[in-house]
């Protein structure tokens, strides 16, 4: 509609045509109105009954509530609206009605249960607050691009399809490819290492993993998006600077840009952005200080994986994000680069939020013979991996990087209590539609 003006754009004294959902209708008796929506506001539609056609006020307050129209008139001002200002019709135009039957409420007086939300996605994203979540996600994405970039990157997009996993094991889709066996990639680990091993030096990505993990947790996804960073002539040091800069930059972005979302949202009092360092804490230490909360039934040993109830208390104690440093070799993947003085130690990291984990990183493993040994200690033919083996004889620098959950991410900057309210269309075990 190239004469369409936005809501918010609405000034009094304009001829304006507007176009958008109905979002409410309030007859009064010889006066009513109707509360238009559009993508940047609302607007009210005022209907004077006894002095407009017969004909268009009974358009006007007949229509259905979320269906689409069209409305051209004055736009004037009026303190008591809304907005400040209204539009008193010359014309309406049912574009496309609205059944009166709807599965949710898009103005939010009546709740939805998240599964009949995610159901409805289209109805569920015309309120505010919903549509608030996918503006500051798209906000917090190009806001890491822009951090990557600061960090002297290079944007990639690796394959999705691939012959074999990144970690192995059983966490993969299959798909027939032309009639021979695939899978849906579990990461851009691999590809990403090997671009950072030409003269590209320093990449990241953007893009979708896919896990086939039995998991039903409100973290959990089996399609998510994935941050990744690769950078040559880094270690473990360097990656975490890197991952501490993207975070911190995607909350000054949320904050300095997202101001209506943060309203919509209920956050703009308690929205904070992350205040210095981010603390490192060793493996070692951190077991000793969940150990000390007194939090878990059994006492953490060396080795053992961290329980969910452990982060949290771990988090609790730290109060703000934090990095867990110097893994144990034996829980972290083969390509992961163990300490020179201590092969017990690995240079793997996790960066974590107070209530989860959000990204793992480390050096990477670098050197041919080691790499190899690595593949056969993990239980994987390394000859089912020669495209990537073998670029390691051909002078791989060392390098290090992390991979970071996107949604993760959003989740925890917004507070949100699933997984799935940070994405359009989630993917998990009971979910493959819409």
């Amino acid at each position: 509609m190239q004469d369409r003006t936005y809501t918010a754009d609405a000034e009094p004294g304009d001829d304006a045509t507007v176009a958008g959902w109905v979002h409410e209708i309030r007859d009064l008796g010889g006066i009513a109105f109707l509360i238009l929506r559009d993508t940047t506001g609302k607007i009210q539609i005022k209907f004077e009954k006894d002095e407009m056609d017969d004909e268009l006020v009974e358009t006007g307050l007949g229509v259905s509530r979320e269906s689409v129209v069209k409305v051209s008139g004055a736009v004037e001002e009026e303190p008591r609206a809304p907005t400040g200002v209204e539009i008193t019709p010359e014309s309406l135009e049912v574009v496309a009605p609205a059944d009166p039957e709807l599965p949710l409420d898009p103005s939010g007086k009546v709740d939805a249960e998240l599964s009949t939300r995610l159901d409805n996605r289209t109805l569920d994203l015309r309120k505010d607050e919903v549509q608030a979540i996918f503006e500051i996600r798209s906000e917090i994405l190009r806001a890491a691009r822009e951090a990557f970039r600061e960090f002297r990157c290079t944007e990639i997009t690796t394959p999705k399809i691939v012959a074999t996993g990144t970690e192995g094991g059983t966490e993969l889709f299959p798909i027939t490819y032309f009639g021979e066996e695939a899978f849906m990639n579990q990461s851009p680990q691999l590809f990403k290492q090997l671009i950072a091993g030409s003269n590209v030096e320093r990449v990241f990505e953007i893009g979708p993993i896919f896990r086939a993990e039995e998991h039903n947790t409100p973290r959990h996804l089996n399609e998510a998006t994935s941050i990744d960073f690769e950078g040559a002539f880094c270690d473990e040091h360097d990656a975490m600077d890197v991952a501490e800069g993207v975070v911190t930059a995607a909350y000054e972005a949320v904050a300095e840009n997202c101001s209506e979302e943060l309203e919509a949202l209920g956050l703009e009092e308690t929205f904070e952005v992350p205040d210095g360092e981010f603390p490192r804490l060793s493996y070692e230490e951190a077991i000793e200080r969940i150990n000390a909360t007194g939090e878990l039934d059994e006492q953490l040993v060396w080795g053992d994986d961290l329980p969910t109830e452990g982060e949290k208390a771990l988090g609790d104690d730290v109060g703000g994000h934090y990095f867990i440093t110097d893994w144990p070799s034996e829980i972290k993947p083969f390509y992961i680069q163990d300490h020179d003085d201590d092969e017990q130690l690995s240079t793997g990291f996790d960066l974590m939020h107070p209530s989860m984990e959000l990204v793992s990183g480390g050096q990477r493993e670098h050197r041919y013979e080691q790499l190899i040994e690595g593949f056969e200690q993990q239980g994987l033919d390394p000859e089912q991996f020669d495209y990537y083996t073998k670029m390691f004889k051909y002078g791989m620098p060392p390098h290090a990087g992390f991979g970071l959950g996107g949604e993760r991410l959003i989740m925890t900057i917004l507070g949100l209590d699933n997984i799935r309210e940070a994405v359009l269309f989630p993917r998990d075990r009971q979910r493959l539609s819409p």
